[in-house]
């Protein structure tokens, strides 16, 4: 991908009738875009965020994982909720049900991976029948009064790259937006995304495109950009314990200056109160435990980022994990061996 670099010039995108603020939008993911971590991106300059994927099949929306995925309690809009599954009936119905519950636009995944999923006939399982793809698009554009957006990936394998195709079938069936990962669903998340594919989409079809994957810095942004002339850029990995990056992507692309990476004071300001935020959301058990991968993401960088880590995997008590990064913003080495684990 060529190193030039120049701001686009084109509006901001659209979905329906929203208009985003910039260019950033955080991807859905599994276990990591739960409503702390999307509120947190938000407030840190995401243009847009969305929901981690929740299951069409509506009878398991009874398990807690499920009400927690649902749950958008005092977010502001537009609220974006993605939807997995196979079945268009049942997509349409759990579109449905979630408008019921505040959705402002519902997202379709086809670009989930993952072997569970993928052996449900759903996420990028899906990209092998497009026929079936153009009977989802369809019975879900027509059960909502809401945009439907779609993410999917360049296709199933090197061999069977349909991802204009399928974009061409999510035009016509009346998607409003289209996310692409530059890998095939064979690839994962192994070897380097490619943005031709992403570049070919977006000339075949009118939509508004984020491209996707591998684009973890402002400059990277503005690259793929330059190159894909992609609309947005959809921040997944790259997120993970640097929710700054949606500010930086914003300042870069207006500017054409890098933007100053945040503080210690800050970085420990911004790590408490995601701690304080999982612990409420999640209550003390399960938040004490869910905020170790979110702080391990926050320590990879570091030195000593495993000792670290270690460190605070062991701590039961949210006043015990405060006060990890409290002495990590002053002294992270002292800490990976005198921390103590006192509530």
């Amino acid at each position: 991908m060529p190193t030039h670099v120049s701001s686009p010039v084109t509006p901001l995108p659209r979905i329906g009738p929203y208009a985003l603020p910039n260019r950033a939008i955080l991807a859905p993911m599994a276990g990591v875009t739960d409503r702390p971590f999307r509120q947190l991106c938000r407030e840190l300059g995401a243009g847009l965020v969305v929901s981690e994927m929740v299951t069409a099949d509506a009878r398991l929306w009874h398990t807690r994982k499920s009400r927690q995925r649902l749950d958008h309690a005092g977010e502001p809009g537009p609220r974006d909720v993605q939807i997995a599954g196979g079945d268009p009936e049942m997509l349409a119905e759990a579109a449905r049900l979630n408008v019921a519950q505040g959705a402002e636009i519902v997202d379709i995944n086809m670009g989930c991976p993952a072997k569970k999923v993928c052996n449900k006939a759903a996420g990028s399982a899906l990209l092998r029948d497009e026929r079936l793809v153009a009977a989802i698009l369809e019975s879900v554009v027509a059960a909502v009064d809401v945009p439907v957006t779609l993410k999917i990936r360049t296709g199933w394998c090197s061999e069977s790259r349909n991802g204009i195709r399928v974009a061409q079938l999510a035009e016509a069936a009346g998607i409003q937006a289209l996310a692409v990962h530059g890998r095939t669903r064979e690839q994962r998340y192994r070897g380097d995304a490619e943005y031709d594919t992403i570049a070919a989409i977006k000339q075949a079809v009118s939509l508004p495109i984020f491209a996707n994957g591998d684009i973890d810095s402002a400059e990277k942004a503005a690259r793929v950009l330059d190159y894909t002339k992609a609309d947005a850029v959809m921040i997944g990995r790259g997120a993970q314990g640097n929710p700054w990056i949606f500010r930086e992507i914003e300042h870069y692309l207006r500017t054409g200056a890098p933007l100053a990476r945040p503080t210690p004071a800050e970085i420990a300001a911004v790590m408490h109160r995601h701690l304080e935020a999982l612990h409420a959301f999640y209550g003390e058990h399960m938040g004490v435990r869910i905020a170790r991968k979110h702080v391990g993401w926050y320590l990879a960088t570091r030195p000593q980022a495993a000792a670290l880590r270690a460190r605070f995997n062991v701590l039961e008590q949210p006043s015990a994990q405060h006060r990890f990064v409290d002495t990590l913003a002053h002294d992270a080495p002292a800490l990976a061996s005198n921390g103590s684990n006192a509530a």
